[in-house]
């Protein structure tokens, strides 16, 4: 009895030794690919999910999903392939703009080159001056070795001789179908309202916790929203006619697409004073019929002639076999776990 049960602790050791070792071997594998028309891409992948980014244009990452399914981003089939356009396209997949939005500043065409650099389990992507308005981008993909952590830094590096005031703007272009989610601030009654007896109210209620900001054609009787008590849901249509858009400053830090069965997280970190774009956006979003785009934001910068920039993060976790309806109580069963498992 004592043998065998010196042999049984032998083997769990060995296995878990085996196991250990095994989750050690996990790594991030990088290689060239032609992807959508493209022939120099980008394919990160471990063993989980996958992301391609582009060289040929960009830089710009255009399939994020789990290997083998369908790519979570919308791509465009009337752009995909195409290069050195003088004119901005869309293409999809995620991209780095300039807030607050203008035109032609915040459009550059970006479909030329890019110079791409592995370093280490990450990829680098920087892009050429842009001529229009002197600035540079760049974003270094970082694969985490096991499940489906992706994070993005952003860079906007000002190459101009004088000061530009600017944010850093990533759109994340969704497929069709799925729907937005995001969180609203917690609720709290008003101060001299309580919601039961000697209920004590923190005074600072009194003022408003939460930013919503809407455009010109943004419609809140369009049954494509959902606004609920702790979650605003925007629902992706493509039958819509028209665009809608909304803003909020999102202090919970996060914005989530479900499509398919599929949960797409983007993360970002709320800085508490600081002065966001669009009247104190970190986040907003915009449909049309084709799309969704799930957007953060980051404060604005002042950046100094001949090489000030900024930086702007961003982290994603996709997960599968979510389901949820459009209330409250079934975001908080089946939606909110998981945000709350990747919110360290």
């Amino acid at each position: 009895m004592r043998l065998s049960s010196k042999v049984a602790i032998v083997g769990l050791v060995f296995l878990l030794g085996v196991f250990c070792a095994s989750a050690l071997m996990a790594e991030v594998k990088i290689e060239r690919v032609k992807y959508g028309g493209w022939t120099n891409c980008i394919r990160m992948s471990n063993g989980t999910v996958e992301l391609i980014a582009t060289t040929d244009v960009g830089p710009r990452v255009i399939r994020y999903g789990f290997i083998g399914k369908d790519n979570e981003f919308y791509e465009d089939p009337t752009q995909m392939g195409k290069t050195n356009s003088d004119e901005w396209l869309a293409f999809g997949g995620h991209r780095l703009w300039l807030a607050p939005e203008a035109k032609p500043r915040s459009y550059h065409p970006d479909s030329k080159p890019v110079k791409a650099y592995q370093k280490g389990e990450a990829v680098q992507l920087i892009q050429p001056i842009e001529s229009d308005n002197g600035m540079v981008k760049e974003m270094l993909i970082t694969l985490a070795p096991t499940g489906s952590h992706v994070q993005i830094d952003h860079k906007l590096t000002n190459r101009n001789l004088w000061h530009v005031d600017v944010a850093p703007w990533t759109l994340t272009v969704m497929a069709p179908g799925g729907k937005a989610i995001f969180p609203q601030e917690p609720y709290s009654p008003h101060p001299d309202i309580p919601d039961y007896e000697g209920q004590v109210i923190d005074k600072k209620f009194y003022l408003p916790q939460r930013v919503l900001v809407l455009w010109s054609y943004t419609n809140m009787a369009d049954p494509r929203w959902t606004f609920l008590r702790k979650y605003l849901v925007l629902q992706q249509d493509p039958k819509a006619t028209n665009p809608q858009k909304i803003g909020l400053s999102n202090r919970q830090g996060w914005g989530a697409y479900l499509n398919n069965g599929h949960l797409y997280v983007k993360k970002n970190l709320y800085q508490e004073g600081a002065t966001y774009p669009d009247h104190g956006c970190t986040f907003e979003t915009f449909t049309n019929a084709s799309m969704l785009e799930l957007e953060g934001l980051g404060p604005m910068a002042k950046l100094a002639p001949n090489g000030g920039s900024v930086d702007y993060r961003e982290d994603w976790y996709l997960f599968d076999g979510v389901k949820a309806d459009s209330t409250d109580a079934s975001i908080d069963a089946t939606v909110l776990p998981k945000v709350k498992s990747v919110m360290k």
